[in-house]
């Protein structure tokens, strides 16, 4: 364990404490004594809240108080409630980078290492800054069109200089406090402390590149060329590098500015649901959405489309996935509870040891207080919110991936609503989900299942001549193995006798030199 590393935590514990953030986290009971004394400490430092001073606010202080990784480990945290609390989750959800700009001076600096060039030769025109997060920077600029010859504009995202180092010794830290809850709640282990800073560790790895953020934009645009409504910036490829990323620029409005977007015309009702709807596309039919789609992070251009940035933080979900997600929330409208129960025991996200009735009849506590209800009472995202905490009950296995999807849901129908308080999820997501539910649950999706398998099948047996070929080599190599080890034990046993006699010659020439 460094010495630094110790340092670093000790100064995060001070600045945590004297927010008062350490003694709002969700300990499992019971505490074991060495955090109780932690605990204990902390609350003898704790600064008296201000008038009007929330939680959310002293957390966000804090964190930023202490610098970009602590800023990105609590929005990493926003995304995973069953590891922080549901209430700090939603805290978490409110934080956003602020801090200050690295200057234009800098950037142009990094801008000449990506690329062998100075500013001037890459861009017509390069401005200040104007934004700053906790990974990069944004500026505009302006390039020369090579098809038009047009000058256009352009966002280029410069990233921090040295911020991959300070993110690798935080993560030192990060490491120790992981294991050190590891060690002394055991509690806790359940929730796997080291396996979310190794997921934080490869998240932020991922955003240090931002040729990977370019990726994620050109699969994505991929993805949505036929949709209407919504799109993504195009990447500038010829002027992105790894610590460069140069894109469309955005003309419009965030999606923050609800009185701005009516008073361009805007029909708001329509925008919720295209946003909606959107989102479900990505997660149900493409496997990939963007996991951070907050109000900053969405734009309204001139023709109504909704465009979205910053696709640092991506989800996937795997078929199996998608279909799981479907069966339940299609399980919960017919009210078939014993279905959903199923599902999750069909997926192993339930272990078979627990009883599917029992399992079903917990499912019917949170089904059965919906009915009554208009569907625009019903909130798709609380749904998936109150599913996740009962199935912790019956020690579903933390799946980050439906983790990720159910916080981000909670966040675009937070940001749809908004547009539309009277939003009806059940029938905006319908004509976004409908037709793969029909294709991949019904008879369709059961015939492509067989043919796929059917498929494997075949290409099995196509393998199966290399395959027995395969095992005869290795049959050959341990029997030729077994041969040589057989005659090395041969000739030791044959050695065996002799060496007795000697030594026996040898003890008796002895015996008789004594004598």
């Amino acid at each position: 364990m460094a010495t630094g590393d110790l340092f670093r935590l000790a100064r995060a514990g001070w600045v945590l404490a004297r927010e008062g953030v350490l003694t709002a986290l969700p300990f499992p009971e019971p505490i074991p004594l060495p955090v109780r004394v932690v605990l204990a400490l902390a609350r003898l430092v704790e600064r008296r809240p201000a008038p009007g001073d929330s939680d959310a606010g002293r957390l966000t202080r804090a964190l930023n108080r202490l610098g970009p990784s602590y800023v990105k480990l609590g929005q990493f945290l926003a995304t995973r409630p069953d590891v922080v609390g549901r209430k700090m989750a939603d805290d978490l959800t409110a934080l956003q980078d602020n801090v200050p700009a690295f200057g234009e001076a800098v950037a142009r600096e990094e801008i000449l290492l990506a690329f062998g060039r100075p500013v001037e030769e890459v861009f017509t025109e390069f401005g200040p800054p104007i934004a700053a997060a906790s990974i990069a920077q944004v500026h505009r600029a302006a390039v020369v069109d090579r098809v038009t010859g047009e000058t256009r504009a352009v966002a280029v995202k410069v990233l921090r200089p040295g911020v991959a180092r300070r993110f690798a010794r935080d993560l030192g830290g990060f490491y120790v406090a992981a294991r050190t809850i590891e060690r002394w709640v055991p509690s806790a282990r359940r929730l796997k402390p080291l396996a979310v800073v190794d997921t934080l560790a490869r998240s932020v790895a991922l955003e240090m590149d931002l040729r990977l953020e370019a990726a994620a934009l050109s699969e994505m645009a991929e993805n949505i060329a036929a949709d209407e409504g919504f799109r993504v910036p195009a990447v500038d490829w010829e002027r992105s590098a790894k610590t460069v990323l140069t894109m469309e620029w955005i003309e419009g409005r965030k999606l923050s500015d609800v009185a701005g977007i009516a008073a361009d015309g805007h029909d708001l009702v329509q925008l919720s649901a295209r946003l909606i709807q959107s989102f479900l596309r990505h997660a149900v039919r493409d496997g990939f959405f963007h996991a951070d789609m907050h109000q900053g992070n969405l734009f309204v251009d001139a023709d109504g489309t909704i465009v979205a940035v910053d696709f640092g933080i991506m989800g996937r979900l795997g078929v199996k996935e998608r279909r799981f997600l479907a069966e339940i929330l299609y399980g919960f409208i017919r009210r078939d509870y014993r279905r959903v129960a199923e599902v999750h025991f069909e997926a192993g996200y339930v272990p078979a040891h627990h009883d599917v009735a029992s399992f079903a009849q917990a499912l019917r506590a949170i089904g059965e207080p919906l009915q009554g209800h208009t569907a625009s009472e019903i909130s798709m995202a609380r749904l998936l919110t109150q599913l996740f905490e009962v199935t912790e009950l019956f020690d579903m296995q933390t799946r980050p991936e439906l983790i990720m999807l159910q916080k981000t849901m909670v966040v675009v129908e937070g940001v749809a609503r908004t547009l539309d308080p009277a939003l009806d999820m059940w029938r905006t997501a319908e004509p976004a989900v409908g037709d793969w539910v029909v294709r991949n649950l019904g008879p369709v999706g059961r015939i492509e299942d067989a043919a796929a398998s059917l498929r494997d099948v075949v290409a099995l047996i196509g393998r199966l001549p290399q395959i027995a070929a395969d095992l005869d080599a290795a049959a050959a190599t341990a029997l030729e193995r077994n041969r040589t080890e057989e005659s090395r034990r041969r000739s030791t046993d044959r050695l065996v006798v002799p060496a007795w006699i000697a030594a026996g010659a040898l003890v008796a020439a002895a015996v008789a030199l004594i004598w």
